[in-house]
C-alpha cells in the first residue's frame, strides 16, 4: 500500500489530526496500536458507522493493530446530541447491544497475526470505579472552561433544555478510555468522526497530564452529508441498519443503488476497497453513461457482500433483476422475495379479481379504464408475463409462494398484491 495517510487523504477520509507530520511518521515507522469506539445506542450499527468500521479495517490492512471498543460504560451515558438529552437504557439492554455490535464489527477485522485486532469494553475499567475515585483521579485533570467549548455542549447550553451533568461528563469517560488503552495496550492513536474532535482531544490532554512522556495522536474523518442536505445513512423509511432483521439485505442493496449521482464518487472512495485505478475507471464509466449507474451498482454489490455475505448479495441481485423481467420470480426464495416486495407499493386482497381491478387498486394506473388501455397496449404484466386479455383473472396457481403477485406497468412501474385468504 502507498503511504496510508496519502491513501486516506485521496479517499477523503482525513479531515483532522493533532499533528499530521508526527502522525505520518508514526504510521510509517509502525506498527501503531490504535482504537476507535462505538457506543451501543441501538441494537445495531447503521451505515453511517461503516465510515469508522472500514477506516479501522484499512489501518489494519496497512499493518497497524486495532482495538475496537464497544462502550458498555459510555453507552449507558450517551454522547450529548446537539438538540436534546438521550433516553437512558437499562444496563441489561446495553449489555445485549454490546454483544450484538461486537458480532457486527468482528467480521471486518482480522484476529490473527502480529497485528491481530482486539475487542475491548470500557465497562471493564469503569464498573469497579467509585464516584470519588473517578472525580479525584480523572475529573481533577479536566478544565470546565475548555469542556464548555465543545460544540455539542455549547449548543445545548444555549437551548432551553440545557445539558445534564451526566451527558456533560461524557468526554471525561472517553478521555479515560484513551488513557486506559494507552496504559494497557500501548495505544497511541484514536480515530473517529470529526464531530467527535472534542472527545478525541480530551483523551490526549488527559494522557499528557498523567503520562508526560507519552506521544499520542488523534485523527478525525469527515462527516458524510448527502448532496441534498439530508443526513447520510437515512432512507425514506429511516436509518439503514447493518442487522438484516432491521434492514433487509435487499433494502440495504437498494439504498446504495439509489445513491444520488452527485454523491456516488465520494461514497465510492470512502467506502470501497477497490484500487484507485478501478475506482477511476468506474468514475469514467459513470461520467460517460450515468444512466447505467455503474458506480452505484459496484458500491451496492461490494458493501452488500461485505456486510451480508456473497450468497445474500447474489440473491438480492437476482431478485432485483427478476422484478424487472430479467429473471424468474418463481426461483426466488420466500425471504428474499418478501423483502423485495416490501419496498414496493402493495395491497392485500382476500380474493383474486381481474388484473385491471388489481392494477387500479394498487395504484399503478389512475382508473380501471386506464388499466384496460394499458392491457390493450401490451404494457401490463403479472409475474413478468404479459397480460393478453382485458378480463384476465390470475389463477391461484400463479401466486408466488402461495401469497404474492408482482404487477408491472411498462418497464419500471412495479407493485405487489398479497392474497390473504386461504
Amino acid at each position: 500500500m502507498t503511504d496510508i495517510v496519502d491513501e486516506l487523504k485521496w479517499r477523503g477520509l482525513f479531515a483532522l489530526s493533532t499533528d499530521e507530520d508526527a502522525l505520518r511518521k508514526a504510521l510509517a515507522d509502525g506498527p501503531v496500536t490504535f482504537y476507535c469506539g462505538f457506543d451501543p445506542t441501538a441494537a445495531s450499527l447503521h451505515v453511517g458507522h461503516l465510515v469508522q468500521v472500514l477506516t479501522v479495517r484499512r489501518l489494519q490492512q496497512a499493518g497497524h493493530r486495532p482495538l475496537a471498543l464497544v462502550g458498555g460504560a459510555t453507552g449507558q451515558i450517551g454522547d450529548p446530541r446537539p438538540t436534546a438529552e438521550r433516553t437512558l437504557n437499562d444496563p441489561e439492554t446495553i449489555a445485549n447491544w454490546v454483544a450484538r455490535l461486537r458480532t457486527q464489527i468482528e467480521p471486518f477485522l482480522s484476529f490473527e497475526g502480529e497485528n491481530a485486532a482486539t475487542m475491548v469494553n470500557n465497562l471493564d475499567w469503569t464498573a469497579g470505579l467509585s464516584a470519588i475515585e473517578f472525580l479525584r483521579d480523572i475529573g481533577k485533570h479536566f478544565r470546565v472552561n475548555k469542556m464548555l467549548t465543545k460544540e455539542s455542549v455549547a449548543r445545548r447550553l444555549e437551548s432551553q433544555e440545557g445539558i445534564s451533568y451526566t451527558e456533560f461528563s461524557y468526554q471525561l469517560l472517553q478521555g479515560m478510555d484513551f488513557l486506559e488503552l494507552y496504559r494497557r495496550y500501548g495505544c497511541t492513536l484514536q480515530t473517529g468522526g470529526s464531530d467527535q474532535w472534542g472527545n478525541l482531544t480530551a483523551g490526549i490532554d488527559l494522557i499528557h497530564r498523567l503520562e508526560p512522556d507519552a506521544t499520542v495522536h488523534a485523527m478525525g474523518t469527515p462527516l458524510m452529508v448527502k448532496a441534498d442536505g439530508t443526513k447520510f445513512g437515512k432512507s425514506e423509511s429511516g436509518a439503514v441498519w447493518l442487522d438484516p432483521e432491521m434492514t433487509t439485505p435487499y433494502a440495504f442493496y437498494q439504498f446504495w443503488l439509489n445513491v444520488d449521482d452527485r454523491d456516488i464518487s465520494t461514497y465510492l472512495r470512502i467506502l470501497s476497497f477497490k484500487s484507485r485505478e478501478e475506482l477511476e475507471e468506474i468514475e469514467k464509466l459513470t461520467e460517460e453513461r450515468p444512466q447505467a449507474r455503474a458506480a452505484q451498482r459496484a458500491l451496492a454489490e461490494e458493501l452488500t457482500t461485505l456486510v451480508h455475505g456473497a450468497d445474500q448479495c447474489a440473491a438480492v441481485i437476482a431478485a432485483s433483476k427478476a422484478l424487472f423481467g430479467q429473471g424468474d420470480l418463481a426461483e426466488l426464495d420466500e425471504a428474499t422475495l418478501s423483502a423485495a416486495l416490501s419496498e414496493l407499493p402493495r395491497v392485500q386482497v382476500a380474493e383474486l379479481g381481474q388484473v385491471v381491478d388489481l392494477l387500479a387498486e394498487v395504484g399503478l394506473v389512475a382508473s380501471k379504464s386506464a388499466a384496460r388501455r394499458t392491457v390493450k397496449e401490451g404494457g401490463a404484466y403479472v409475474n413478468n408475463v404479459k397480460v393478453a386479455a382485458e378480463d384476465a383473472v390470475p389463477a391461484r396457481e400463479e401466486l408466488l409462494h402461495g401469497r404474492w403477485l408482482v404487477l408491472r406497468r411498462g418497464k419500471k412501474n412495479l407493485a405487489a398484491v398479497e392474497v390473504t385468504a386461504g
